[in-house]
Protein backbone atom coordinates (compact mmCIF):
# COMPACT_ATOMS: atom_id res chain seq x y z
CA UNK A 1 0.00 0.00 0.00
CA UNK A 2 1.19 3.28 -0.75
CA UNK A 3 0.55 5.59 2.45
CA UNK A 4 0.27 9.35 2.19
CA UNK A 5 2.88 11.60 3.16
CA UNK A 6 1.69 13.38 6.15
CA UNK A 7 4.25 16.38 7.78
CA UNK A 8 4.02 16.22 11.72
CA UNK A 9 1.75 18.49 14.05
CA UNK A 10 3.34 20.55 15.98
CA UNK A 11 2.42 22.58 19.01
CA UNK A 12 2.53 26.00 20.05
CA UNK A 13 4.41 27.25 23.22
CA UNK A 14 2.07 28.32 26.06
CA UNK A 15 1.01 27.99 29.87
CA UNK A 16 -1.05 25.26 31.12
CA UNK A 17 -5.01 25.25 30.22
CA UNK A 18 -7.03 27.13 32.61
CA UNK A 19 -8.20 25.32 35.74
CA UNK A 20 -11.75 25.54 34.88
CA UNK A 21 -10.58 23.06 31.43
CA UNK A 22 -8.56 21.18 32.75
CA UNK A 23 -10.53 17.97 32.23
CA UNK A 24 -10.51 18.62 28.47
CA UNK A 25 -7.15 18.67 28.06
CA UNK A 26 -4.81 15.62 27.79
CA UNK A 27 -1.17 15.44 29.21
CA UNK A 28 1.74 13.85 27.75
CA UNK A 29 5.42 14.27 29.23
CA UNK A 30 7.23 16.33 26.62
CA UNK A 31 10.62 14.61 25.15
CA UNK A 32 14.06 15.94 24.44
CA UNK A 33 14.44 13.95 20.84
CA UNK A 34 14.36 13.76 16.67
CA UNK A 35 10.47 14.17 15.50
CA UNK A 36 9.49 11.40 13.12
CA UNK A 37 6.94 10.17 11.72
CA UNK A 38 6.93 6.31 10.77
CA UNK A 39 5.72 4.79 7.79
CA UNK A 40 4.77 1.38 8.01
CA UNK A 41 3.36 0.04 4.36
CA UNK A 42 2.40 -3.59 5.88
CA UNK A 43 4.91 -5.20 4.03
CA UNK A 44 7.36 -5.56 6.53
CA UNK A 45 9.48 -2.58 6.01
CA UNK A 46 9.96 1.09 7.82
CA UNK A 47 10.50 4.53 7.18
CA UNK A 48 11.36 7.52 9.10
CA UNK A 49 11.06 10.80 8.26
CA UNK A 50 12.00 13.65 10.09
CA UNK A 51 10.15 16.75 10.51
CA UNK A 52 11.85 18.16 7.72
CA UNK A 53 10.64 15.01 5.54
CA UNK A 54 14.08 13.54 4.88
CA UNK A 55 14.46 10.19 5.26
CA UNK A 56 16.44 8.82 8.55
CA UNK A 57 15.38 5.33 8.36
CA UNK A 58 19.01 4.32 7.96
CA UNK A 59 20.89 6.27 11.44
CA UNK A 60 18.46 4.35 13.29
CA UNK A 61 19.01 0.48 12.78
CA UNK A 62 17.59 -0.70 15.74
CA UNK A 63 13.83 0.83 15.27
CA UNK A 64 13.36 -1.54 11.45
CA UNK A 65 11.86 -4.68 13.36
CA UNK A 66 8.68 -2.00 14.15
CA UNK A 67 7.63 -2.69 10.69
CA UNK A 68 6.66 -6.09 10.94
CA UNK A 69 4.76 -5.78 14.51
CA UNK A 70 1.75 -4.90 12.84
CA UNK A 71 2.30 -8.09 10.11
CA UNK A 72 0.13 -6.51 6.47
CA UNK A 73 -1.64 -3.73 8.30
CA UNK A 74 -0.56 -0.31 7.09
CA UNK A 75 0.23 2.57 9.39
CA UNK A 76 1.53 5.86 10.32
CA UNK A 77 2.94 7.03 13.78
CA UNK A 78 4.00 9.72 15.07
CA UNK A 79 6.43 9.91 17.69
CA UNK A 80 9.91 10.88 19.12
CA UNK A 81 13.33 8.90 18.62
CA UNK A 82 14.97 9.03 22.07
CA UNK A 83 18.62 7.84 23.53
CA UNK A 84 18.51 7.35 27.08
CA UNK A 85 21.28 8.43 29.62
CA UNK A 86 21.81 5.86 32.71
CA UNK A 87 19.17 7.17 34.72
CA UNK A 88 16.71 6.38 31.65
CA UNK A 89 16.06 10.20 31.41
CA UNK A 90 16.19 11.46 27.20
CA UNK A 91 19.71 12.73 26.85
CA UNK A 92 19.39 15.09 23.72
CA UNK A 93 23.79 14.83 23.64
CA UNK A 94 23.95 11.42 23.35
CA UNK A 95 21.31 11.43 20.39
CA UNK A 96 23.33 14.08 18.63
CA UNK A 97 25.75 11.09 18.04
CA UNK A 98 23.12 9.27 16.14
CA UNK A 99 21.64 11.80 14.33
CA UNK A 100 23.19 12.94 10.78
CA UNK A 101 24.43 8.97 10.02
CA UNK A 102 21.27 8.66 7.46
CA UNK A 103 23.83 8.27 4.50
CA UNK A 104 26.51 6.27 6.82
CA UNK A 105 24.76 2.70 7.47
CA UNK A 106 27.90 1.23 8.78
CA UNK A 107 28.70 4.31 11.44
CA UNK A 108 25.27 4.10 12.39
CA UNK A 109 25.05 0.54 12.97
CA UNK A 110 28.52 0.90 14.62
CA UNK A 111 27.03 3.92 17.19
CA UNK A 112 23.81 1.49 17.55
CA UNK A 113 25.43 -1.04 19.43
CA UNK A 114 26.79 1.77 21.75
CA UNK A 115 23.73 3.93 22.41
CA UNK A 116 20.55 2.48 21.07
CA UNK A 117 17.79 4.43 21.04
CA UNK A 118 14.42 4.31 21.81
CA UNK A 119 10.82 5.39 20.23
CA UNK A 120 8.15 7.05 21.95
CA UNK A 121 4.75 6.30 20.18
CA UNK A 122 2.03 9.10 20.67
CA UNK A 123 -0.09 9.25 17.92
CA UNK A 124 -1.50 7.66 14.79
CA UNK A 125 -2.60 9.78 11.68
CA UNK A 126 -3.42 6.30 9.80
CA UNK A 127 -4.12 2.58 10.23
CA UNK A 128 -5.62 0.43 8.03
CA UNK A 129 -7.04 1.34 4.86
CA UNK A 130 -8.65 4.58 7.11
CA UNK A 131 -6.89 8.00 7.76
CA UNK A 132 -7.67 9.00 11.05
CA UNK A 133 -6.85 13.15 11.02
CA UNK A 134 -10.64 13.98 11.11
CA UNK A 135 -10.94 11.64 14.66
CA UNK A 136 -10.92 14.00 17.67
CA UNK A 137 -6.87 13.18 19.82
CA UNK A 138 -9.07 10.93 22.31
CA UNK A 139 -10.41 8.29 19.87
CA UNK A 140 -6.73 8.52 17.85
CA UNK A 141 -4.65 7.49 21.40
CA UNK A 142 -7.48 4.83 21.72
CA UNK A 143 -6.37 3.23 18.69
CA UNK A 144 -2.70 3.50 19.10
CA UNK A 145 -3.15 2.20 22.87
CA UNK A 146 -5.45 -0.67 20.72
CA UNK A 147 -1.71 -1.63 18.88
CA UNK A 148 0.45 -2.51 21.94
CA UNK A 149 2.95 -1.06 21.08
CA UNK A 150 5.45 -1.57 23.48
CA UNK A 151 9.11 -3.43 22.02
CA UNK A 152 12.88 -3.62 22.89
CA UNK A 153 13.39 0.15 21.08
CA UNK A 154 9.82 1.68 21.44
CA UNK A 155 6.80 2.34 23.47
CA UNK A 156 3.27 4.14 23.46
CA UNK A 157 3.53 6.21 27.15
CA UNK A 158 0.18 6.77 28.59
CA UNK A 159 -1.38 10.25 28.60
CA UNK A 160 -3.07 11.68 31.61
CA UNK A 161 -6.46 13.33 31.28
CA UNK A 162 -6.91 16.50 33.69
CA UNK A 163 -4.40 17.23 36.70
CA UNK A 164 -2.39 19.06 34.21
CA UNK A 165 -0.60 21.19 37.95
CA UNK A 166 0.22 17.63 39.27
CA UNK A 167 2.15 16.61 35.71
CA UNK A 168 3.82 19.57 35.26
CA UNK A 169 5.19 19.78 38.81
CA UNK A 170 6.25 15.66 38.06
CA UNK A 171 8.45 16.76 35.00
CA UNK A 172 10.03 18.83 37.40
CA UNK A 173 10.75 16.98 39.93
CA UNK A 174 11.86 14.10 37.66
CA UNK A 175 14.53 16.79 36.00
CA UNK A 176 12.19 16.04 32.50
CA UNK A 177 12.06 18.33 29.71
CA UNK A 178 8.49 19.80 29.71
CA UNK A 179 5.22 19.07 29.35
CA UNK A 180 2.43 18.42 26.39
CA UNK A 181 -0.91 19.35 26.71
CA UNK A 182 -3.34 18.33 23.65
CA UNK A 183 -7.00 19.12 23.88
CA UNK A 184 -9.37 16.30 24.04
CA UNK A 185 -11.10 16.80 20.85
CA UNK A 186 -8.33 18.42 18.42
CA UNK A 187 -8.14 16.63 15.06
CA UNK A 188 -4.76 16.01 13.29
CA UNK A 189 -3.33 19.08 11.70
CA UNK A 190 -0.26 17.84 9.32
CA UNK A 191 2.43 20.77 9.44
CA UNK A 192 0.47 23.15 11.84
CA UNK A 193 2.02 24.92 14.72
CA UNK A 194 -1.64 24.49 16.27
CA UNK A 195 -3.08 26.19 19.78
CA UNK A 196 -5.08 22.99 20.26
CA UNK A 197 -1.12 21.05 21.26
CA UNK A 198 0.42 23.12 23.85
CA UNK A 199 3.95 22.61 25.18
CA UNK A 200 5.60 23.91 28.43
CA UNK A 201 9.16 23.51 28.50
CA UNK A 202 10.72 23.04 32.02
CA UNK A 203 14.11 24.65 30.98
CA UNK A 204 14.37 27.56 28.22
CA UNK A 205 17.13 27.57 25.16
CA UNK A 206 18.88 30.87 23.98
CA UNK A 207 22.02 31.64 21.56
CA UNK A 208 24.91 33.32 22.82
CA UNK A 209 28.08 34.44 21.96
CA UNK A 210 31.00 33.10 22.99
CA UNK A 211 33.60 35.74 24.59
CA UNK A 212 36.28 33.35 26.54
CA UNK A 213 36.90 30.07 27.89
CA UNK A 214 38.51 28.86 31.13
CA UNK A 215 41.37 25.80 31.29
CA UNK A 216 39.93 22.50 32.32
CA UNK A 217 40.80 20.39 35.05
CA UNK A 218 41.81 16.84 35.67
CA UNK A 219 41.17 14.57 32.59
CA UNK A 220 39.92 17.82 30.96
CA UNK A 221 43.57 19.75 31.13
CA UNK A 222 44.44 21.08 27.75
CA UNK A 223 40.99 21.48 26.71
CA UNK A 224 37.94 24.03 27.47
CA UNK A 225 36.65 23.20 31.19
CA UNK A 226 33.86 25.99 30.82
CA UNK A 227 33.11 28.59 28.19
CA UNK A 228 31.81 32.31 29.01
CA UNK A 229 28.34 33.21 27.88
CA UNK A 230 27.55 37.11 26.18
CA UNK A 231 24.46 38.19 24.96
CA UNK A 232 24.38 42.08 23.46
CA UNK A 233 20.92 43.23 24.55
CA UNK A 234 22.35 47.02 23.69
CA UNK A 235 24.97 46.82 21.64
CA UNK A 236 27.50 45.89 24.33
CA UNK A 237 28.25 42.34 24.85
CA UNK A 238 27.13 41.31 28.41
CA UNK A 239 28.43 38.31 30.44
CA UNK A 240 25.40 36.18 30.83
CA UNK A 241 27.37 33.39 32.93
CA UNK A 242 29.84 30.27 32.09
CA UNK A 243 28.81 27.18 30.46
CA UNK A 244 30.70 23.69 31.35
CA UNK A 245 28.59 20.79 30.69
CA UNK A 246 27.04 19.36 27.67
CA UNK A 247 30.22 18.30 25.14
CA UNK A 248 32.11 14.87 24.77
CA UNK A 249 35.64 15.33 25.22
CA UNK A 250 35.59 15.05 20.89
CA UNK A 251 33.70 17.74 21.40
CA UNK A 252 35.87 20.05 23.10
CA UNK A 253 38.80 19.14 21.46
CA UNK A 254 36.62 20.66 18.61
CA UNK A 255 35.86 23.47 20.33
CA UNK A 256 39.36 24.22 21.69
CA UNK A 257 40.63 24.60 18.56
CA UNK A 258 38.20 26.90 17.15
CA UNK A 259 39.14 28.79 20.46
CA UNK A 260 42.73 29.10 19.54
CA UNK A 261 42.23 30.91 15.95
CA UNK A 262 39.65 33.38 18.04
CA UNK A 263 42.09 33.96 20.72
CA UNK A 264 43.05 37.59 21.59
CA UNK A 265 44.10 39.58 25.01
CA UNK A 266 41.65 42.22 24.69
CA UNK A 267 38.19 41.26 27.06
CA UNK A 268 35.13 41.22 24.55
CA UNK A 269 32.30 42.10 27.35
CA UNK A 270 31.03 45.67 29.35
CA UNK A 271 31.83 45.25 32.21
CA UNK A 272 34.89 42.84 32.31
CA UNK A 273 33.56 40.35 34.33
CA UNK A 274 35.14 39.13 37.96
CA UNK A 275 36.02 35.56 36.66
CA UNK A 276 39.66 34.69 37.21
CA UNK A 277 41.85 32.57 34.74
CA UNK A 278 39.85 33.44 31.66
CA UNK A 279 41.14 33.11 28.28
CA UNK A 280 39.41 35.95 26.19
CA UNK A 281 38.41 35.13 22.44
CA UNK A 282 36.72 37.54 19.41
CA UNK A 283 33.11 36.97 20.02
CA UNK A 284 31.95 34.97 16.85
CA UNK A 285 31.08 31.37 18.39
CA UNK A 286 27.56 31.12 18.67
CA UNK A 287 26.07 28.29 20.79
CA UNK A 288 22.95 27.37 21.69
CA UNK A 289 22.65 26.42 25.65
CA UNK A 290 19.76 24.99 27.90
CA UNK A 291 18.87 26.86 31.00
CA UNK A 292 16.44 27.20 33.95
CA UNK A 293 15.62 30.63 34.52
CA UNK A 294 17.64 33.87 34.01
CA UNK A 295 18.35 35.82 37.29
CA UNK A 296 17.29 38.96 38.24
CA UNK A 297 21.22 40.14 37.10
CA UNK A 298 21.03 38.34 33.65
CA UNK A 299 22.89 35.67 34.51
CA UNK A 300 21.99 32.05 32.92
CA UNK A 301 21.16 29.49 36.07
CA UNK A 302 22.04 25.93 35.43
CA UNK A 303 23.43 26.49 31.37
CA UNK A 304 24.19 23.14 29.79
CA UNK A 305 25.52 23.30 26.22
CA UNK A 306 23.45 22.20 23.39
CA UNK A 307 25.42 22.80 20.02
CA UNK A 308 27.11 25.39 17.93
CA UNK A 309 25.41 27.61 15.71
CA UNK A 310 27.37 27.39 12.47
CA UNK A 311 23.97 28.71 10.96
CA UNK A 312 23.81 31.54 12.97
CA UNK A 313 26.44 35.17 12.23
CA UNK A 314 27.47 36.75 15.23
CA UNK A 315 24.84 39.25 13.94
CA UNK A 316 22.15 36.92 13.85
CA UNK A 317 23.04 36.14 17.80
CA UNK A 318 22.57 39.18 18.60
CA UNK A 319 19.57 40.75 17.81
CA UNK A 320 17.15 39.50 20.11
CA UNK A 321 14.73 40.71 23.03
CA UNK A 322 15.44 39.36 26.35
CA UNK A 323 13.01 36.63 27.37
CA UNK A 324 10.74 37.56 30.16
CA UNK A 325 11.66 34.70 32.15
CA UNK A 326 13.41 36.55 35.16
CA UNK A 327 14.06 34.73 38.62
CA UNK A 328 11.75 36.01 41.03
Amino acid sequence: MTLPLIPPMLATPGPLPPAAQDARWAYETKQDGQRVVAYLPGDGGLLLRARSGEDITAAYPELRPLGRVLGATPAILDGEVLALDDQGRASFQLLQGRMGLAHAPGRAARRAAQVPVHLVLFDVMHLGARPLLALPYVRRREHLEDLGLTGPYWSTPSAVVGHGAEALAATREHGLEGLMCKRLDSVYEPGVRSRAWIKIRNMRSEDVLVGGWLPGKGRLTGLPGAVLMGRRPGGRLRYVGSVGTGWSEAERSELAALLAVLATDACPFEPVPAVRGAHWVLPRLVGEVRYSVRTRAGMLRQPSWLRLRPDLTPEEAAVVDLPDDLEG
